[in-house]
């Protein structure tokens, strides 16, 4: 099915066309209609499904169809998200898909200073995006008001909970017109954001698409075991493998991200970091320079494992395995978006075996174990697996480290 069967505007189908998007995925395909109704929206959905498109599209065609004059510090859509990169993404979804509208489009969020994105918004916009702290800070300040606010759009409301944002969510719901319309989306949808999404939507309209195990099933998984030493090793040697040509590595710390980011500059792989310790302009720098092809890789931590949105990612690499089994399928969706196919391989030393342990629940498959490289390790395959809090606390230093032969038994040892 194409985007025409649709009923989009003819200024939205040229938006896409020159694009190079023809057809819809799932959740366009579910939530455009119901958003050209004006019918408020529940989603789950995980990132590289469409979802920005899904919400932009019928938003932008509603705005355009009903005109109104700017009021000063007033926009008409409010798109709140949680991440400063998030925001910038959205952002530029929203002016790819209205370059042939008379719309106008600002995106705030901190880091930055404040005096540029005030000026934007000072004689009122058709879309704000935003991130909750700098925007509480410009109405607070009475830069911005959202007393005539018509859609109110959550996105990743699991990741804004999981950052400590539902203080202020509540706090900028209760400053929203009773009368509006809303979306919401989440990646997972666990009993207290079913409560947020409650106290926020009237009446909604329910969709959910790409489950997690279809999602994955479009990536080739591969998992290596190896201990933790060899790691930086494996990674050069995977590296003379030229299909590794736009590859995304996982950290679990900022401190990892760099380290790992010098390593491979000293091997002459075009390589940069992202995390919460660089400043917005690096983090943004290093993000462009990485989509134009100019960096072969990219070092994250786990803040860019959700809602980056980065074009032919060929490889993600878990050089660590995250504690956290959602994580996981996060980081990986960063390839096999839209439906392409993708590389996902995973290190995986003995303390992780059982963070492995519990991606695999999560996912309902078990992730191949590749044997076929240089640094296997027999005792990491034999590894008397532990609680995951144990192991977490192990890798975090949180109590001594033992030698694997003292402290912990092998499957095979009696």
């Amino acid at each position: 099915m194409s985007f025409k069967k649709l009923n989009l505007i003819e200024p939205l189908m040229k938006a896409l066309a020159q694009s190079g998007y023809t057809h819809p995925t799932p959740i366009q395909l579910q939530a455009i209609p119901a958003l050209l109704n004006g019918q408020d929206l529940i989603g789950c959905a995980q990132t590289g499904t469409g979802k920005t498109a899904a919400f932009a599209l019928p938003l932008l065609q509603n705005l355009s169809q009903k005109p109104r004059k700017y009021n000063p510090k007033q926009p008409r859509v409010l798109v709140l998200t949680p991440t400063r990169e998030l925001a910038i993404q959205v952002h530029d979804s929203f002016k790819t898909y209205s370059r042939f509208l008379n719309i106008k489009t600002s995106v705030i969020f901190g880091g930055v200073g404040q005096t540029p994105q005030v000026r934007s918004i000072s004689t009122g916009v058709d879309v704000l995006v935003a991130t909750p702290g700098r925007l509480l800070d410009l109405i607070n300040q009475r830069f911005v008001s959202l007393k005539e606010l018509e859609v109110f759009v959550l996105d990743e409301a699991d990741r804004m909970l999981d950052m400590g944002f539902i203080h202020d969510i509540k706090k900028i719901v209760s400053l929203l017109p009773i009368k509006r319309h809303n979306l919401f989306f989440s990646a997972t949808m666990p009993k207290d954001i079913e409560n947020l999404a409650n106290s926020i939507l009237f009446n909604p309209t329910k969709i959910a698409v790409a489950p997690i195990s279809s999602t994955v099933d479009l990536i080739d998984q591969s998992v290596m075991f190896l201990e933790k030493e060899k790691k930086r090793d494996l990674l050069e040697h995977l590296f003379k493998n030229h299909e590794l040509k736009k590859v995304m590595i996982f950290t679990r710390t900022k401190h990892g991200a760099n380290k790992i980011s010098e390593y491979l500059s000293k091997l002459g792989i075009k390589t940069n970091a992202i995390h919460g310790n660089k400043s917005q302009n690096a983090r943004q720098n290093a993000l462009n320079e990485f989509k134009k092809g100019h960096l072969r890789a990219l070092i994250a931590t786990d803040i860019a494992a959700r809602g980056l949105d980065v074009d032919d990612i060929t490889h993600v690499i878990n050089f660590d395995l995250p504690n956290e089994p959602e994580s996981y399928v996060h980081r990986i969706g960063r390839t096999a978006r839209a439906g392409a196919s993708g590389k996902a391989i995973s290190f995986c030393n003995g303390e992780e075996r059982s963070f492995l342990r519990e991606i695999e629940k999560l996912i309902r498959k078990k992730i191949p174990l590749n044997t076929n490289q240089p640094y296997h390790s027999s005792n990491v395959e034999n590894f008397q697996i532990l609680s995951p809090g144990k192991a977490k606390a192990i890798i975090d230093n949180r109590q001594p480290h033992r030698s694997h032969n003292n402290s912990f038994k092998r499957k095979n040892s009696k």
